[in-house]
């Protein structure tokens, strides 16, 4: 997934930065007004410091009230841990929350897109903490740094579990976290077990959409959920790839066959309804090993083939436990 740009023009930025300062100043002002869960103690007063994705230092509400989730997986990790977060970017294809989250995700406002958050929206949200993501743009960070506190959450290897341990720490809920990741092990040591004969299996994850098939390589987070559980890749599927994804041209359409092939779009009851339909009818498709074998499942990509995170992954964990177990 790209850094976030800032798509602003200089008079939106001008309107922004005078929101950013209103908004700033309302938020020192009643920062710690409200009553906390704990028998009516401020608990907001309170502050912790963490060390975030790249190593800067944050101080952080130790109870925050108001978080603004800024990547699909900061979305996905608040929601894991019991946290409903006031503000969320678009996922990938989509219009809101990324489809496998939209029922938790009911009634957020959206502040922004994967292109990058728009700031007056940002400030209308009112957070008491920003998780940013993987953000890397230091204009927009200085931005977002004087609405809140800013937390980049996840580093350069995308890992979900390292982000959720550190959203753990911003949120208070250290313990979810590593709760969760240990249920997690749990659930993979028993796939894996219960895959039997298909233990080692060659599994291929592709995304269509109206520009073509791409396929997802090493160094994104369905590889490494694959990797958890010792199945195997076909392929270029083993080498890191340049991007999120792996065009690849009908020529080359071989590079998605295995012994398994999990294929999806980003928003298949949308914009990119039926066009598994068109795929299935190319020749070079229905001469795929996995087609033949009637090994070929059809999966929500934007839970397998984007951002990814800690619910997504016990979800792909279910779905080829679906598929693959007998």
């Amino acid at each position: 997934m790209p850094p976030y740009q800032t798509p602003r023009t200089a008079s939106a930025r001008g309107t922004a930065a005078a929101l950013l300062m209103a908004g700033a100043l309302a938020l020192t002002a009643c920062g710690s007004s409200d009553g906390g869960a704990d028998g009516g103690k401020d608990t907001t007063a309170a502050k912790t410091t963490v060390t975030d994705a790249t190593g800067a230092r944050a101080t952080v509400p130790a109870h925050p009230r108001r978080v603004l989730a800024l990547s699909e997986m900061d979305l996905d990790s608040s929601l894991a841990l019991g946290v409903k977060p006031v503000g969320l970017t678009a996922g990938r294809g989509q219009k809101g929350a990324p489809a496998y989250l939209a029922d938790q995700a009911q009634g957020i406002p959206v502040v922004g897109a994967v292109t990058g958050p728009d700031m007056e929206k940002v400030v209308r949200a009112e957070p008491d903490v920003i998780l940013a993501g993987q953000l890397a743009d230091e204009q927009v960070l200085a931005q977002l740094k004087k609405i809140a506190p800013t937390v980049v959450t996840i580093g350069q290897d995308k890992d979900w579990k390292k982000s959720l341990t550190l959203t753990g720490q911003v949120l208070g809920k250290s313990d979810d976290a590593a709760e969760f990741l240990a249920d997690y092990d749990t659930k993979v040591t028993a796939l894996k077990k219960d895959l039997g004969d298909e233990a080692g299996a060659k599994v291929s994850v592709a995304r269509y959409s109206a520009k073509g098939t791409a396929v997802m390589q090493q160094g994104v987070f369905i590889s490494d959920v694959l990797k958890d559980l010792g199945l195997k890749r076909p392929g270029i599927q083993n080498d890191r790839g340049e991007g999120h994804s792996t065009p690849l041209s009908d020529e080359n359409l071989q590079e998605i066959d295995g012994d398994w092939l999990f294929i999806g779009t980003l928003d298949a009851k949308g914009s990119d309804a039926g066009l598994l339909q068109q795929l299935s009818t190319k020749p070079a498709y229905r001469r795929l090993e996995a087609v033949s074998d009637k090994h070929v499942s059809e999966i929500d990509g934007s839970k397998w083939t984007s951002l990814g995170g800690a619910q997504a992954a016990v979800s792909v964990l279910e779905d080829i436990r679906k598929v693959m177990v007998k």
